[in-house]
């Protein structure tokens, strides 16, 4: 028996499995080439490695008996495609994709450069799931395999910016495709506004780390970390703070950051939502470490101001982000507001302003500073 996860991070997977000792081998189907709509679901392999049968969970599937006894013997082929043990032939499959032009021949080189490939080819991964939705903007697998590959990247080494938008944009185009994917629905959800999730996604971490080094054992390690809306519980009603605080630069006074010092990317999860829903809005601070940018820690916290559109309701004007204990860090920091449609919208767009706030230094033992950087996000209501 072996597990298979529909998993982004598969490392988080293993460190749930270290937690629980669960010793059985995972397989990881990160792009859903299964093609499953919900979870879980148990596939019966014969010994030739053909499915025989796809099961719900018990009770509604079970496993009979005579499928364990029986023998599949001839009148099972190979399927005529089927790539070898060491992995399809990409070259072929480019070249076949480069003279057909068919959304189908992409697919097929996108799926195996995708699963095959690795880290390095993520470009061209990217690239050819690409061509399939240009060829065929309804694939909704190719959207959702699209992102997918968006966000494996935006996790990597060289990420791009507007990569995790990218990511979001193709999933929720896909589940708009097909809205009985549950898969897809919850891969949203994992960064989506609290209204919207059926429980806190990545909340047993830190009790999965403490109880695995009680043992005496090193916790596995994690490429991402899981951060906001990814430990957020479920929220049953939309709650604005009562008191927010005061606004901390009214008059735009501070000296602005045009991007000298700090890298902000903004991405809208989900990017578009039904009038009186909620969506979430992560503004992610990057010091640009080709200038060798860095928090000035000893000074004070990073703050986020925001001003809703018109009619939008905010949870919290007001957000801050804790500062490490050490002096100076290099380190990525995401503030993560909530916002309510309003019922009745004027328009299907709006606009979202606010600015941060934050101490600075460039470059090693360089001139540290106090600086706002003004901030924007489109919002966008479904027709």
């Amino acid at each position: 028996m072996v597990g298979i996860i529909q998993e982004q991070h598969p490392d988080r997977a293993r460190l749930f499995m270290q937690w629980k000792q669960m010793g059985w081998p995972i397989l990881v189907d990160a792009y859903n080439l299964l093609e499953i709509p919900v979870v879980p679901v148990t596939l019966a392999l014969d010994e030739r490695g053909v499915i025989r049968s796809v099961l719900a969970a018990p009770p509604e599937g079970e496993l009979g008996e005579d499928f364990l006894v029986e023998t599949f013997g001839e009148g099972v082929t190979e399927p005529e495609n089927a790539p070898p043990a060491a992995g399809p032939n990409m070259s072929a499959l480019y070249e076949r994709a480069r003279s057909h032009q068919t959304p189908a021949a992409w697919k097929a080189y996108a799926d195996a450069i995708a699963v095959w490939g690795g880290e390095g080819r993520l470009d061209q991964a990217i690239e050819a799931y690409g061509r399939v939705v240009e060829l065929n903007p309804r694939d909704n697998n190719a959207h959702f395999r699209l992102g997918v590959a968006y966000r494996a990247r935006y996790d990597g080494p060289t990420p791009r910016p507007g990569d995790f938008q990218q990511a979001v944009d193709h999933w929720s185009v896909a589940l708009d495709l097909d809205p009985n994917q549950y898969i897809w629905r919850r891969r949203i959800q994992q960064y989506g506004p609290r209204l919207d999730k059926p429980y806190p996604f990545y909340d047993w971490v830190a009790q999965a780390r403490d109880e695995i080094r009680a043992r005496g054992e090193e916790p596995s390690p994690l490429v991402v970390e899981p951060r906001g809306s990814e430990f957020a519980a479920p929220a049953q009603e939309f709650v604005t703070s009562v008191d927010s605080g005061a606004e901390p630069d009214p008059g735009g006074r501070v000296l602005r950051d045009e991007g000298e010092f700090i890298n902000v990317e903004v991405i809208v999860v989900p990017p578009r939502v039904a009038p009186g829903a909620a969506t979430r809005v992560h503004f992610v601070f990057q010091p640009r470490v080709e200038t060798k940018a860095h928090w000035n820690n000893e000074a004070g916290e990073t703050v986020v101001w925001i001003n809703p559109p018109p009619g939008w309701v905010v949870e919290r004007q007001l957000r801050t982000h804790p500062i490490p204990p050490e002096v100076a860090t290099q380190e990525t920091r995401t503030v993560e507001v909530e916002l309510l449609a309003p019922a009745e919208p004027r328009g299907r767009s709006a606009t979202l302003s606010g600015y941060a706030l934050y101490y600075v230094c460039e470059d090693v033992n360089g001139i540290c500073m106090y600086r706002r950087r003004d901030l924007s996000a489109e919002l966008q209501v479904r027709r």
